[in-house]
């Protein structure tokens, strides 16, 4: 998942005739301690509200101090943010974003809290993001919903035949206007204070099956100069290797310097991210990573954000070692964090099985909506 403001789902729709509240942009504060800020803090405080409505988890809340390096960055991403007021309380937003380098698609996050939905709000919101997408050029709009563990019956089947969601009212929004359900992710959480000896095992099974050509590479970000070129690379190749269904990715183009830049908006924000790699020996290719991440607070939620195995470098169980590496390393980092939450497609069943091995059990789901505007 996006370390940014991830789409959430909220609860269904019939539109006011004569809406009584105002929509209007954003400003994005320079710091925290700017008059501007006030907003800025409202929207991060309505995000983890609606993320805590959706999946009865507190994992998905963010801090300002987190938050506000990537709104701001422009460079490699820009982020438009609108709010709904009735009066002077903001009771809905949507933040539309889109990558500089890479031009077919912009994805958005709609949030409106149940007691606000229902008037009108969450369609007026999504016609702007529609709106704003189609004047950027954009061929797609891409969202990703928040669901309960319980999907219920009937449940929410998306095109890749995996996986099931809950049909919220959020969901129900989305259907009718155009969206398609193409992927469903499986949100699972590992207990950080469990018995190592599972994962020890499993790391010393899989750097023996990898053997002599594979090594592990280990470090905390910001990335060492000399590792970010091939960091670039591995991390251009998540949009072309990770189970993605008929969502619409382009290709990405990384270099050295936007993963500096990107290292430094972690970094700005407050959070520790551990990186674990393996390294093929006779190329010094990084043909496998797994990021693990936590914000200030040391008693947090962890989150994993990206884990990949190069195509070309699959069956070497590198999946697994990266993995249960970068656990066992984080044990040291930070020791009194509870869990690690991480998302990934349900049809990836090679890495749904290295999670299950090592411990994680399903906590909530998420769905990855998809429209065509050509």
């Amino acid at each position: 998942m996006n370390p940014t403001l991830a789409p959430r789902s909220t609860p269904a729709s019939t539109p006011s005739p004569s809406p009584s509240f105002t929509i209007s942009e954003m400003t994005v504060p320079a710091t925290l301690d700017d008059e501007a800020a006030a907003d800025f803090l409202t929207l991060v405080a309505l995000n983890n509200a609606v993320c805590l409505s959706d999946t009865g988890l507190e994992d998905f809340a963010r801090t300002p101090e987190e938050l506000l390096p990537h709104l701001q960055d422009g460079v490699d991403e820009k982020h438009l943010t609108l709010l709904a007021r009735e009066g002077s309380r903001i009771i809905g937003a949507v933040t539309v974003s889109h990558a500089t380098a890479e031009p077919s698609s912009a994805e958005f996050d709609l949030m409106v809290l149940p007691p606000d939905w229902g008037r009108g709000v969450e369609n007026a919101l999504l016609d702007a993001a529609e709106a704003h997408a189609r004047a950027l050029g954009r061929k797609v709009l891409q969202t990703w919903t928040l669901h309960r563990a319980d999907a219920g019956d009937p449940a929410l089947v998306p095109r890749t035949g995996w996986g099931r969601v809950s049909p919220t009212p959020h969901a129900q929004l989305l259907l009718e206007r155009g969206f398609t359900l193409e992927q469903a992710e499986r949100n699972s959480a590992l207990d950080l204070h469990a018995d190592d000896a599972p994962v020890e095992r499993m790391l010393a099974e899989a750097l023996a099956a990898a053997g002599d050509d594979y090594r592990v590479v280990e470090w905390t970000l910001p990335t060492p100069p000399e590792l970010r070129d091939g960091y670039a690379w591995a991390l251009s190749r998540m949009s072309t290797d990770a189970p993605s269904g008929d969502l619409e990715i382009d290709e990405e183009v990384w270099d050295a310097e936007r993963i500096a830049r990107r290292d430094a908006r972690f970094v700005d924000g407050g959070q520790t991210v551990s990186v674990a790699a393996v390294e093929h020996v006779p190329t010094g290719t990084l043909a496998a990573f797994n990021e693990l991440a936590i914000g200030a607070d040391p008693s947090g939620v962890t989150h994993q954000y990206c884990t990949l195995v190069l195509k070309e470098h699959r069956g070497h169980r590198l999946g697994q070692i990266v993995k249960c590496a970068n656990v066992l390393r984080w044990r040291a980092i930070a020791p009194h964090s509870p869990r690690i939450s991480t998302f990934n497609a349900e049809e990836n069943r090679p890495m749904l099985d290295i999670n299950e091995a090592m411990g994680f059990t399903p906590v909530s789901y998420a769905g990855a909506w998809q429209k065509r505007l050509e």
